[in-house]
């Protein structure tokens, strides 16, 4: 990137002086092509701080070291935190290209400040003196987080090692830039445009959603299947004509794998490559060994102790299953074994057969509004929130939603925004991130924390319905946002979700248990026509069905989970990853009908960045915590129990990581659980 204007006002820059209501950014003052120079005046900003600490005369001390490094680079945060949201939900060419820029700038940024031999000296300076500091717990924390994080950034190695660190760092974040980038093109550009007459078995929501996405593509009077899990999953489950399904599977299994322009598998390889190669500098192991290092599971080893059991039992029971639906199959005719695009078709039909009811029957009950107040309802019984909706406020797009959360005694406490629908501008997935953390150091700061979603959006003055997978997704997202709202922690860097990766995903989880308890269910689970409330009996169906797909469900998550594993505890890469990939699933005795959750190509938990590089097996690790920590709830006969909320409040959604995952467990429920718990839930035990 250029060298900084040294004139550019970046104070008063709207991108950094948010003057919007409530704090937030004015979003109609910001445009697209004012990034790359407040980036370039906000990276030489705290390049200038950064230097200030590591030159001060004075000793180290808490404050005048990790409290100014902390507080440091606030403009470049708040750039970077509108960048990185535009980025993922509303993109366009001029931010695509300047993130293939910045992305490797900002690497290069971090660990420049993270090799920075006068900084670690005082950091660890401070370190080798803390037991003589009289610290409070937190403080004590951070600076043992700071301390290792320093060192696992190559603060100890030597100036050669340092800089070929440095180069591996931009790189990999080039590429997992393009990654993303590469995954989004795919599914922008692809389309599957019906008739009328190719839409038999579809309901009708689904052919609502499929006619507006058709719509917005030019295609008026047409039906469109696109490759957003809110529209291709019901395709798949619903749609009797098998070619159509199978087209629209291998396109949407195919994403980043076509041998063209977007091509992803080149990428794979060379992040792998670079991975390994920056575990080994570092000295560990394997690539795996470095990211656990931090984790509650601490080594692969740990990861395949949790995913192996649950792996054998998921197969049996999917074996089960196949059983089943290739009898529903050859019922209707087809004698062949059933593909993968024709798993859910049959499921439902399975389905219907054994509960007598489908998905499809309870997305009345699931109206979009009424799930987003569910949420809303439950926060406010188990915390004491109040949201209210501030539609006067401007935001990235036009169907962002922003909501003032206040404390029940209507002080304010943290800004909430939600972006629900799929557009082509958006990656797909969903997400929580946050404008702002929250922390009292210093001057302080209130949360600013949002939700993206990519539901399909449905016809003007249609309501959007939700399947119940998807109300459960809204339930997680909204767990993350919570852990973002009711963060009270002194440091920004142990705010809210910045918590152990294994940890992170326990209060979304959790938080999911909510939508299906009795008293939620009877007050929001409303006929989105009539208002009336779902029937009892079609609740005990569906409650019956909880598990119906435990065995599916679980071997297309722990297929991902084991595969990203497997790259990762290697001490070299493999040269071809999707070889290695095909062959890891044959080893494990992946069923020919069930595809990974997330193929190698599209990964974007592990290949668009690395936050959930050797760490897609979090999900099950929080499961076994969030089954437990629910059980409380069940156990105490009141879903909603007061001191139990309180205690839930304190220690897990409060607590972000001021202290060790397990301690900060431990308070709440009084011991660590055992895997039986979440089998259980998943209907495998």
């Amino acid at each position: 990137m250029p060298d900084t204007n040294a004139a550019f006002a970046l104070e008063t820059h709207p991108l950094v002086d948010w003057t919007a209501p409530c704090g937030l950014p004015d979003f109609a003052r910001i445009r697209d092509e004012d990034f790359a120079e407040a980036f370039d005046a906000a990276l030489l900003a705290h390049r200038r701080e950064i230097d200030a600490i590591a030159a001060n005369p004075e000793s180290a001390t808490i404050d005048n070291t990790l409290a100014a490094l902390e507080l440091a680079g606030q403009p470049l945060s708040r750039i970077a935190a509108i960048f990185w949201c535009k980025a993922g939900a509303h993109t366009n060419d001029v931010l695509q290209a300047l993130e293939r820029e910045i992305a490797p700038a900002m690497a290069r940024h971090f660990s420049a400040i993270a090799m920075n031999a006068a900084l670690f000296a005082r950091i660890d300076d401070l370190y080798r003196r803390r037991d003589a500091l009289g610290l409070d717990p937190e403080t004590a924390h951070v600076l043992e987080k700071t301390w290792k994080g320093f060192v696992r950034s190559g603060a100890r190695l030597g100036e050669a090692d340092k800089a070929r660190l440095a180069e591996i760092n931009e790189e990999l974040a080039g590429l997992g830039a393009q990654f993303g980038q590469n995954v989004l093109a795919d599914e922008s550009d692809w389309a599957l445009f019906l008739d009328e007459a190719d839409l038999d078995g579809l309901p009708e929501p689904l052919r609502a959603a499929m006619a507006e996405a058709a719509d917005g593509r030019g295609r008026k009077g047409c039906f469109a299947v696109t490759l957003s899990r809110s529209i291709i999953e019901p395709f798949l489950a619903h749609a009797e004509r098998r070619d159509l399904r199978e087209a629209a599977f291998k396109a949407f299994v195919g994403r980043g794998d076509n041998r063209g322009k977007t091509d992803n598998a080149p990428i794979v390889a060379r992040t792998l490559a670079l991975r390994a190669e920056k575990a080994r500098l570092l000295g560990y192991a394997s690539y795996a060994a470095l990211k656990l290092d931090d984790t509650m599971a601490k080594t692969p080893e740990a990861v395949f102790g949790l995913l192996d059991p649950v792996w054998r039992e998921a197969k049996r029971k999917a074996a089960e299953d196949q059983a089943e639906l290739q009898r529903l199959a050859a019922a209707e005719g087809l004698n062949a074994p059933i593909a993968a695009w024709d798993w859910r078709y049959f499921q439902e039909k399975l389905r219907q057969e054994k509960f007598a009811f489908d998905d499809g029957a309870l997305k009345p009950f699931f109206r979009l509004e009424n799930v987003i107040a569910a949420c809303f309802d439950v926060a406010g019984r188990l915390f004491g929130l109040i949201f209210e909706e501030k539609k006067e406020l401007a935001t990235w797009h036009q169907d962002v939603r922003v909501f003032e959360v206040k404390n029940a005694d209507g002080a304010h406490r943290a800004m909430f925004l939600a972006d629900y629908f799929n557009r082509p501008s958006k990656r797909s997935g969903a997400w929580m991130s946050r404008l702002q953390a929250a922390w009292s150091l210093g001057e302080g700061a209130t949360p600013i924390v949002f939700n993206v979603m990519n539901f399909a959006k449905p016809p003007a003055g249609k309501p959007a319905l939700l399947s119940l997978d998807e109300a459960r997704t809204l339930f997680h997202e909204f767990g993350h946002a919570l852990h973002g709202m009711l963060s009270e922690v002194t440091w920004p860097s142990v705010s809210g979700t910045s918590v152990a990766r294994d940890f992170v995903e326990l209060p979304s989880q959790l938080y999911e248990h909510w939508l299906t308890v009795p008293q939620i269910l009877e007050k929001h689970a409303r006929h989105y026509e009539t208002g009336a409330p779902m029937p009892a009996e079609l609740a005990a169906r569906m409650e019956a069905a909880r598990n119906f797909d435990a065995g599916f469900a679980t071997v297309e998550f722990a297929a991902s989970a084991l595969v990203d594993m497997a790259f990762h505890a290697r001490s070299e890469a493999p040269e071809d990853p999707l070889r290695f990939e095909a062959e890891t699933l044959s080893g494990l005795g992946m069923p020919d009908a069930i595809a990974m959750r997330h193929r190698t190509p599209h990964f974007l938990h592990v290949f668009s960045g690395d936050g959930y590089s050797a760490g897609y097996y979090s999900y099950m690790w929080s499961e076994v915590l969030d089954a437990d920590a629910f059980s409380a709830f069940e156990e105490s006969g009141d879903p909603f129990d007061p001191a139990l909320a309180e205690k839930l409040r304190r220690h897990i959604y409060a607590a972000g990581g001021t202290a060790d995952p397990e301690a900060l467990y431990q308070a709440f429920r009084g011991q660590m659980p055992s895997p039986d718990a979440m089998m259980k839930k998943r209907g495998l035990a």
